[in-house]
């Protein structure tokens, strides 16, 4: 199993969900965020072992304050997975990027905003 230091999890931690909010803010609503939320938390909760554990340790993630933060996040998990762990970096791709599309659909269909927040998360993680 490899092995994270506290910082890397509250990286990837704060990538994975900062990942979600950059696409639940791309259109807003109130009942659609509860219900983008719950969409989100279903994927991560999803994610194989031990990306789960990495998710669910260390309380809530640092917030990131904005877009710019989010995408750094998720550029630096990418970086941390990518150097200690190949099957892991392509399980949190997988995650993220399932989690965005859930999020996304999980009310009143897809917006553009929304698929242009999707393709930024997916370009930061390096996906396709």
């Amino acid at each position: 199993m490899t092995e994270y230091t506290d910082q890397e999890c509250d990286t990837i931690r704060t990538a994975a969900f900062g990942a979600m909010t950059l696409v639940a803010a791309a259109d807003p609503g109130f009942f659609a965020m509860f219900k983008e939320s719950m969409a989100g938390a279903k994927a991560l909760a999803a994610a194989p072992q031990p990306l789960q554990g990495m998710l669910k340790s260390g309380g809530m993630p640092t917030a990131a304050k904005d877009k710019a933060s989010v995408l750094a996040a998720l550029q630096q998990s990418k970086q941390i997975l990518s150097a200690k762990s190949p099957e892991d970096l392509a399980a949190f791709q997988n995650v993220i990027a399932t989690a965005c599309n859930e999020v996304a659909s999980a009310a009143n269909g897809v917006a553009e905003t929304e698929v242009a927040a999707i393709n930024e998360v997916r370009s930061a993680i390096g996906v396709a």
